[in-house]
């Protein structure tokens, strides 16, 4: 197996490191409801995908509060 002759200097290391970061997910906003999703799927707030009502959300219900006495 073949082996380097020399070192690689810090430059040329971090040269090849500069692509290897993370990418931001790409978010759309859902035209139905305002939020945040990712293109192409169904949204997880309405349950609307492309004007179509793919998941039937409940509604949102706020537990009884807790009494004490």
């Amino acid at each position: 197996m073949a082996n380097p002759k020399r070192r690689h200097s810090h430059s040329r290391t971090r040269m090849r490191r500069a692509h290897d970061r993370l990418a931001k997910p790409i978010l759309g906003l859902c035209p139905k409801c305002g939020q945040k999703n990712a293109p192409h799927q169904v949204c997880g707030y309405c349950g609307y995908y492309r004007g179509v009502e793919v998941i039937k959300m409940e509604a949102e219900t706020e537990a009884p509060a807790a009494e004490t006495k």
